[in-house]
């Protein structure tokens, strides 16, 4: 080994004494380059930013070749110092610096010709859009050729997605089937915390989108299997038309709707994302029918799993949670007591809202939902100030009924009738009972 050799190898541990790697890049192509060279220059890889590489060599300056972070130059020896490429998600044959600009202009010179492998040396950087055209053409497209700049950082696949669904622009077509063909690799090579940081950019309103492209790209396959599956999974979308469709689907079309009402509400819209995924394992079919008894609470058990394996924090899990066990609380025609017991649950305008979506996806009337806000509006009187106009002895002498629980369902109806503004005294109200015997 030549002296310069040495000299480079003892900086590159100096570095690494100091708490960052490096290496010589591509020591054996540089010994071949330098053989019977009088100018000698050497190229290494380091983790260390500029600051911190001068405070270990004081004669340093920096680059102001492409890629380049420092340049030293100590008597006739030129040393390059480029960056290491620290991204977790890089494919493990892109994770060793083999070339770089510097090397291939000596390779051309002493050579003539550059071999096809090394044509585009990749330098590792930390810019968000590093490694996409720009957006301004209109489609989201990888730099380069898209497999290889993929294998650099194999969550640049998960950002195009991103970006897609934030600016709502197509995919260009080769970068496309890149991500497609790459989807294993994806998820082998990304961590799940690197995906939900980008996965946490995308907004609610376009979070839809976003899983929508998961799905089609078959990344949602692999990362959230539990959801991916809801696309065989069955339900009648609206009763009265018998109209089938996708659980998958029906998940989309409220998940579009939630932020109409509730906008940036990123944790509400990734519920309603999770909202269905109980209904997999409650599915029954019965009586030409689907159903999915106690899917919500079957669904904020598998939720919280699915969260944990993606790395959410347990607040967030609990609150998410929260709110796919209750869903369904406001579907149904609620009571005074039902509305109450609502409005004690924490979160519930978000559960209304989920609500809201849920019957827009649908189709289908808003009937209960209407009758239940216009009730929810009478919560905040105490419920001891709510009584009917007639008790049950009241109702028996009016209706001639005999004692049974159908006097307490009248009553019930009565103090229904109030609340809705169509009993207003005692007169009324002995009318509406008697009316409503018949």
């Amino acid at each position: 080994m030549t002296q310069p050799f040495k000299d480079a190898v003892g900086m590159c541990k100096t570095i690494m004494r100091n708490g960052f790697d490096a290496y010589v890049v591509n020591a054996q192509l540089q010994r071949e380059l330098l053989e019977d060279s009088t100018d000698i220059e050497l190229d290494l890889a380091c983790e260390a930013p500029f600051d911190e590489i001068q405070r270990m060599f004081p004669n340093v300056s920096e680059g102001s070749e492409r890629g380049v972070i420092a340049l030293l130059k100590e008597a006739d020896v030129t040393y390059r110092f480029y960056p290491i490429d620290v991204e977790d998600a890089s494919h493990p044959e892109e994770s060793i610096a083999r070339i770089t600009p510097h090397l291939l202009k000596r390779m051309e010179e002493k050579y003539g010709s550059i071999p096809p492998q090394y044509a585009c040396p990749y330098v590792p950087g930390s810019e968000t859009y590093e490694g996409f055209e720009d957006i301004a053409t209109g489609v989201i497209k990888f730099s380069g050729i898209p497999d290889q700049t993929l294998r650099r950082n194999y969550l640049l696949g998960i950002r195009a997605l991103r970006f897609a669904a934030n600016y709502d622009l197509p995919v260009e077509k080769n970068t496309w089937i890149s991500i497609v063909k790459a989807t294993s690799r994806i998820l082998d090579y990304v961590p799940s915390h690197s995906i939900m940081e980008e996965w946490r950019k995308v907004e609610a309103e376009n979070m839809w989108r976003f899983v929508e492209l998961l799905f089609d790209s078959m990344i949602l396959h692999g990362l959230v299997p539990e959801l991916a599956a809801l696309s065989r999974c069955i339900q009648i979308k609206n009763e009265d038309t018998g109209e089938e469709q996708t659980v998958f689907q029906h998940t989309i079309d409220t998940m579009r709707h939630y932020p109409e009402e509730l906008p940036y509400d990123w944790f509400g819209t990734f519920a309603v994302l999770c909202s269905n995924v109980g209904k997999l394992y409650t599915a029954e079919f019965s009586n030409d029918t689907w159903t999915f008894n106690q899917s919500c609470r079957v669904g904020a058990k598998v939720t919280r799993k699915i969260m944990g394996r993606l790395s959410f924090l347990p607040q967030d899990i609990d609150l998410v949670c929260h709110l796919v066990k209750h869903q369904q609380f406001f579907h149904n025609l609620l009571t005074d007591r039902g509305i109450r017991r609502f409005r004690a649950l924490d979160e519930y305008p978000r559960l209304i809202e989920m609500a809201r979506a849920d019957v827009k996806g649908r189709g289908i009337a808003f009937t209960a939902f209407n009758h239940n806000m216009k009730w929810i509006e009478r919560a905040d009187t105490p419920e001891q100030m709510i009584e009917p106009f007639l008790n049950g002895n009241e109702i028996m002498e009016a209706t001639s009924l005999k004692p049974g629980p159908h006097v307490g369902l009248l009553r019930d109806e009565l103090l229904k009738a109030q609340i809705e503004g169509k009993v207003n005294s005692v007169e009324e109200a002995i009318d509406f009972v008697r009316g409503y015997k018949m």
